[in-house]
């Protein structure tokens, strides 16, 4: 896989950070220095942490706890009075979804169901009765984890999203449905905690609490992998994923995590070498990602939907539409081991107007999908060859019923790497960060 020259990352470092990448700014790395001196990622400090801004809802409220006193309450008791009021939500509002977290408690008493205000039932029996909300919000029932405690309540956890252009229509049904007087602390991570910030506060009446976005990777990813799938395994791995036939997608056991590299693929990259579940740096990041396939496809295809682009990809034939190294060499380029078949110009056909003319919008899309994830993984596979990291974990929606780059992602970090390099992913690619955001709402002082 060839290299290209790397964009400024689309994941927030920061809010300058960000807003470099917006603008397809360079960013140069020391990777040594980094490697020498890894970051220490923590909450944003310049915000109080999630568990005090809850705090400071409840000493509000009539029969919380202040001062001393919690120390001679018995420990479920103060467990009880601390910890925050339903409904419990985690947000992360990416640059093309929202990822939203929901713990539904099935533990509730009558005493609890005869209090519970109207306004709490209903959110409750709407998220949890529909599996689609209006015509883009989706809840992914397949992946609702049953049986979870959290915060001395069982219950189950379910994962919904929808585009970020329907963050509008999301603040007005909070609006409609009385989140506000419900003084719920919505716990949120991704650039659009702060772009939204102030519609959730002006439309919605709701105050949110922004959380730095690779942090809540990081504690989602460790905390689901903890909990598992509903007795199986999170993680997995693809066998023979080069032969269609013999491909298997087989479990893995990530009970030594560490060290290992996590490549997060949503709109953009964010590449993160994690050490310890508070210790890791950011590598580095392309602005090439799921946010590029999907809009070029847009722009080559005339498709509407994610979906509709990948399903055009997988009818399609991405070497009517690249250069390879066989159409260069007339066979492999034996000296340095590149295969014949190894694109060495992607849309390198594309120069040709006879050759436009044959290739077909399925083609195109194949093609853009190959470019994509030839991309990610041939920089995945120089950081993990530079942090000395034979563990890569590839999450993010790009990958969401993506099987076509997943079996690439595997086959090309096992391929060029000589097998020193296998290639993880998780079955809740896509809700880490919105996990996190919602665990740092629970956490106890």
């Amino acid at each position: 896989m060839g290299a290209g020259r790397l964009g400024a990352p689309m994941e927030r470092q920061g809010r300058a950070a960000a807003a470099s990448a917006a603008a397809g700014e360079s960013v140069s790395l020391d990777v040594e220095t980094r490697r020498r001196e890894p970051l220490r990622r923590r909450a944003n400090s310049a915000v109080p942490s999630a568990s005090g801004a809850a705090e400071g809802v409840r000493r509000e409220r009539p029969g919380s706890l202040s001062g001393t006193a919690s120390t001679v309450r018995p420990r479920g008791e103060g467990l009880r009075k601390r910890r925050p009021l339903f409904p419990w939500f985690g947000l992360d509002i990416g640059g093309t979804l929202v990822k939203l977290v929901y713990f539904e408690p099935k533990d509730i008493t009558a005493e609890e169901e005869k209090e519970e205000v109207e306004s709490l039932k209903s959110i409750r029996k709407y998220l949890t009765s529909n599996v689609a909300y209006g015509s883009t919000g989706i809840r992914d029932v397949h992946l609702e984890l049953k049986d979870l405690t959290l915060c001395g309540r069982k219950g189950n956890l379910h994962f919904i999203r929808f585009p970020t252009h329907d963050m509008p229509a999301f603040i007005q049904m909070g609006k409609d449905k009385n989140f506000s007087s419900l003084h719920t602390v919505f716990c949120a991570t991704g650039g659009g905690s702060y772009k939204f910030e102030q519609d959730f506060l002006t439309i919605g009446d709701l105050q949110l609490h922004k959380l730095d976005e690779l942090d809540c990777l990081i504690k989602g990813i460790l905390y689901i992998d903890s909990v598992g799938f509903n007795g199986r395994s999170q993680c997995y791995y693809f066998e023979n994923p080069a032969d269609s036939e013999k491909c298997q997608k087989l479990p893995f056991d990530l009970k030594n995590p560490y060290p290992l590299l996590l490549v997060n693929i949503g709109s953009g990259v964010s590449i993160l070498a994690v050490y310890s579940k508070d210790n890791y740096k950011r590598v580095t990041g392309t602005s090439l990602g799921g946010g590029t396939f999907f809009g070029l496809c847009c722009l080559l295809t005339g498709c509407s939907t994610f979906e509709e682009a990948l399903e055009m990809a997988s009818r399609g034939d991405s070497t009517k539409v690249d250069k390879l190294v066989r159409d260069i060499y007339g066979g492999d380029y034996e000296r340095f081991g590149l295969p014949g078949w190894a694109v060495a110009s992607s849309f390198g056909n594309m120069m040709s107007k006879e050759k436009r003319e044959a290739a077909s919008k399925e083609d195109l899309a194949r093609a853009t999908l190959i470019t994509i994830t030839n991309n990610i993984g041939s920089i995945a596979r120089m950081c993990a060859l530079n942090e000395n990291i034979n563990q890569v974990v590839f999450v993010g929606n790009f990958l969401r019923v993506n099987t076509i780059a997943m079996r690439l992602l595997a086959y090309a970090l096992d391929y060029w790497s000589k097998g020193q390099l296998k290639a993880l992913f998780s079955e809740h690619e896509g809700y880490f960060g919105a996990v996190g955001a919602l665990l740092e709402l629970l956490k106890i002082p």
